[in-house]
């Protein structure tokens, strides 16, 4: 079965997007030729990236609410209108099936965003809970185009071409409506650098303009594409978990350090007796960073040793190359989850970071 592209493929390849699978069914852009200078492009001035690939689930009717609130882990029924939340997904085990944002776009209407490699499985999900409730699910996925426009001058880039929409208002969390040119777009505070940026929900026949325009404009604020690749190395430098690469559904909340979000006081929900246990057991390993000597990144999986002996494993590792070093995250034994604690990854010294490499205090993103 051929991959779908997104509205945005051809004039990313025009681009030079070298193209790849995302997961759930699509084909992407991976980089566009310098991986590197597209992450600090972005930490320095401004990057957009195709994100279309993401799951776009619209949920609306009277009992919207109480569905999406048994689906989440976070409080649905807290959200005002024009609020966004990050939530996990749990199965019954308590086992983390996706996690995602959802967006509350009137008293009975909400859009859940998920990853792209799980958007069959959380569209289906949300469908076998609608039975018998009044609540309607439908996967618009293809229906929405979604670029994300990340960076300190993001602001100002999207100022000079949405000049509707009051964005110095605007805080992380929210979002509100304008128009780019002609075509009403939906401007989130959300992403997933660690910088300030937004994301724009477009419709996909008008998303060709959105692209265009920003291309025109926005060589003067410095922008410049960035793919998939880039993505996950600033998240890297923010320890942001990405599911099916540090949790699946055989790790919780708590193995990722994103219990946080749960909200027990809420009333019921999906694998809330399971993470009660979790919580009241606890968990063996900790999810942190780790800060590698050389030049060559850590394979996945790759041995975390300590005393001579495997104390965890590697999940993800890239350069950081906003701070200049080689970077991992891992799953390690609680004993050694300490910040500065030497270990060794494939006979290289490392040394753990409980905080985000950068920026930990998350200033940029108050920008």
């Amino acid at each position: 079965m051929p991959l779908r592209r997104t509205p945005f493929y051809a004039l990313a390849s025009a681009l030079g997007a070298q193209m790849g699978p995302v997961g759930g069914g699509f084909i992407s852009a991976h980089h566009y030729g310098d991986v590197r200078a597209e992450h600090l492009n972005t930490r320095a001035n401004v990057g957009v990236q195709d994100l279309s690939t993401m799951g776009k689930i619209d949920v609306k009717g009277p009992e919207a609410e109480a569905l999406v609130n048994y689906l989440i882990v976070n409080d649905a029924s807290a959200m005002k209108v024009g609020a966004a939340r990050y939530a996990s997904v749990c199965a019954p085990d308590g086992g983390v099936m996706d996690d995602l944002t959802v967006f509350r776009l009137a008293e009975e209407h909400f859009l859940i965003v998920s990853g792209s490699r799980n958007r069959l499985k959380i569209r289906d999900w949300a469908m076998q809970h609608a039975d018998g409730r009044r609540a309607y699910v439908t996967d618009i996925t293809a229906a929405i185009a979604f670029p994300t426009v990340q960076g300190p001058r993001s602001r100002e880039l999207l100022a000079a071409v949405i000049p509707d929409a009051d964005l110095s208002a605007l805080k992380r969390w929210q979002f509100t409506w304008g128009h780019f040119g002609e075509t009403r777009v939906m401007i989130s505070r959300t992403g997933v650098t660690g910088e300030l940026g937004f994301e724009l929900f477009v419709p996909s026949d008008e998303a060709a303009g959105v692209w265009n325009g920003l291309m025109a404009i926005g060589g003067a604020f410095g922008l410049r594409p960035y793919g998939v690749q880039a993505m996950f190395t600033l998240g890297l430098e923010k320890l942001y978990p990405a599911h099916g690469i540090d949790m699946d559904e055989s790790l919780t909340p708590f193995h990722v350090g994103t219990d946080e979000f749960i909200k027990f006081d809420k009333g019921d929900f999906i694998g809330r007796e399971a993470l009660l246990r979790v919580r009241d057991t606890g968990v063996p390993t900790v999810w942190v960073g780790l800060r590698l000597e050389g030049e060559v990144s850590a394979i996945e999986g790759a041995a975390v040793m300590a005393d001579g002996r495997r104390v965890g494993h590697v999940t993800y590792s890239d350069h950081g190359y906003s701070v200049g070093a080689v970077l991992a995250s891992a799953h390690i034994e609680k004993a050694f989850a300490v910040e500065g604690a030497e270990l060794t990854v494939g006979g290289i010294a490392g040394r753990v970071a409980r905080k985000a490499f950068l920026d930990p205090e998350g200033a940029r993103l108050r920008a």
